[in-house]
């Protein structure tokens, strides 16, 4: 995927400035950034869910804003907070994503019994998604990302108010999924997280790119967190509030 010159203004904000990336295919890229970085709007922008201003968005050289169709079918995409049809099961809503991008019902049958199974959503397959707990909905919303079997995913904070056990599946599949020649990019807060998965990171403050590249070209041998910190002007703070030790007597 390439991002060239992205630009987006909300009135008087400018939420994402001349915004450039060259993300490489197989590779596991992140993006991290504070609060009100961009991070969520530049995702936006490259996956055709937010027009820009400016800009323009690759993938495998088709514009996603010229030939979205083209584009799109290359593309999975998991927003973050996305809606869902949450009045479906599980099965039923994965299906239905497959039917909606025209694939044959026995094809999407199967890669949705097999998704539902890596997951580990089989026994709750028939239920409401609605009744699905936080991890159980992000695991579902990532099979209907994937029930096409696009090339490059795209996820904004996957891995947010997800519990252990379900954060180990998500983990697995995108693993597996980049082995075999996929591309994830993926939005994060937890520095950690990007550390132990990605191959590549872009680290965004402002609305713009302030380092990109492979983990070990922008850690510059710290610890990501630390480097992170650096890049994005953060100091450490360390302040007390006397009413909050407790006493004793």
């Amino acid at each position: 995927m390439r991002l060239w010159g992205l630009y987006k203004r909300f009135g008087t904000k400018v939420a994402v400035e001349q915004f450039a990336l060259d993300i490489p295919a197989g590779s596991f890229y992140g993006v991290v950034g504070p609060n009100g970085a961009g991070k969520t709007t530049t995702l936006s922008m490259a996956t055709g869910l937010l027009r820009p201003d400016t800009g323009s968005a690759y993938v495998h050289g088709v514009d996603v804003w010229a030939e979205p169709a083209r584009a799109k079918r290359e593309l999975g995409v998991l927003p973050d907070g996305m809606r869902l049809f949450d009045r479906l099961s599980g099965a039923e809503l994965v299906t239905y994503s497959g039917l909606l991008r025209g694939m044959a019902r026995d094809v999407v049958d199967t890669r949705t019994a097999e998704l539902l199974a890596v997951l580990g959503l089989t026994e709750d397959a028939g239920k409401l998604v609605a009744d699905y707990s936080a991890g159980m909905t992000k695991k579902i919303g990532l099979a209907t990302a994937l029930v096409h079997a696009p090339s490059v995913l795209v996820l904004d904070e996957p891995f947010e108010s997800v519990d252990p056990v379900s954060a180990a599946h998500i983990r697995s599949l995108l693993q597996d999924f980049v082995a075999g020649g996929g591309t994830v990019i993926l939005s994060s807060h937890v520095m950690d997280l990007v550390q132990r998965l990605c191959s590549h990171v872009a680290v965004m403050n402002t609305g713009r790119v302030v380092a990109a590249g492979t983990l070990a070209e922008v850690s510059a041998g710290e610890d990501l967190e630390r480097r992170f910190a650096q890049l994005v002007g953060a100091t450490d703070v360390h302040e007390t509030v006397s009413w909050l030790r407790p006493s004793r007597g």
